[in-house]
């Protein structure tokens, strides 16, 4: 059976006579009488019992009614949902960001954002920089969130925040007195160093060389996160963007200024090749509004 032919069933079976059902579904009463047999000619089953100018649904038609109700279950929910697309009720928003961003701000401008939109469907993951791209210029997410973007021909750039990266360290660090920290400073001290094939592990290790200082480490990471955690652990000082220390694994560190100075620029982008959504240009405002509010403790670390 169609879908149609189930919806004149159920009609009939709720209306029990062909013409109030032909008033409900906008139909015309042979037409619903023709849909009946129809439906009986092709299961082979007696779907209902007329007496008295009445229809009664057979054991058969009630067992099919049961087993449409699903369907219909999920029919109404489509309908639905489709109303409140057009009144712009539900909406979905999918957001990728590496993990300076993704475990910082942007969590942050989430909760507020989706605090003043209740139905809103969020889709967010923290990914490394080149699948974040990827997954924008796919099409498959609506707004990307980055450091340290280059130019590229497939996507609109927005710089968000422009800072520099800053040094951190425990608060019992020697470093900690140091009002601006340099590789020099850096020397005989533990350091955790970014892997050298990250833009930001080979930007700190380009100022080490610049001011020809030997460029040694304790350990290597590949995450600003991580440096902030083992720098917190004690491990010694490392070198990260403005944004990791002001998250859960900066806790209990100090944040100075670094020299020579290493910008750090924080980027949101979306897909040149589609119209940027209602929904992600009123996000995008949030977390500017966010990063509006926290740009005086970032600019305090510099």
């Amino acid at each position: 059976m169609t879908l149609r032919q189930l919806e004149i069933l159920r009609a009939v079976m709720r209306f029990e006579t062909t013409m109030a059902a032909a008033r409900h579904l906008g139909m015309s009463q042979p037409a619903v009488s023709n849909a009946i047999r129809q439906m009986e000619l092709q299961s082979g089953l007696a779907l209902f019992e007329r007496v008295n100018n009445r229809l009664f649904p057979t054991e058969a038609a009630r067992l099919v009614q049961e087993e449409s109700d699903p369907l219909f279950a999920m029919y109404a929910a489509l309908d639905k949902r489709l109303k409140d697309l057009r009144e712009d009720k539900v909406s979905r928003l999918h957001i990728l960001s590496t993990p300076p961003l993704g475990h910082g701000v942007l969590p942050l401008a989430l909760q507020r954002f989706t605090r003043h939109h209740p139905r809103l469907r969020s889709f967010f993951h923290v990914r490394e920089l080149d699948d974040v791209i990827k997954a924008v210029e796919a099409g498959t997410t609506d707004l990307g969130f980055g450091l340290g973007m280059s130019p590229h021909p497939a996507l609109q750039m927005e710089p968000l925040f422009e800072g520099r990266m800053v040094c951190v360290c425990p608060h019992d660090h020697p470093l900690a007195r140091v009002e601006v920290v340099t590789p020099a400073d850096l020397a005989g001290h533990g350091f955790v160093a970014l892997e050298a094939g990250t833009r930001m592990g080979a930007a700190v290790r380009r100022a080490f060389a610049d001011l020809h200082q030997p460029f040694t480490f304790t350990v290597e990471v590949r995450y600003c996160e991580t440096a902030c955690v083992l720098a917190a652990a004690g491990l010694g000082a490392s070198v990260v963007d403005p944004f990791s220390p002001s998250g859960l694994a900066g806790g209990g560190l100090m944040v100075k200024p670094f020299e020579p100075v290493i910008p750090s620029v924080a980027y949101v982008f979306w897909s040149a090749r589609r119209q940027i959504s209602p929904t992600a240009r009123r996000f995008l405002q949030e977390i500017r509004d966010v990063l509006a509010q926290t740009t005086a403790v970032l600019r305090g670390q510099h």
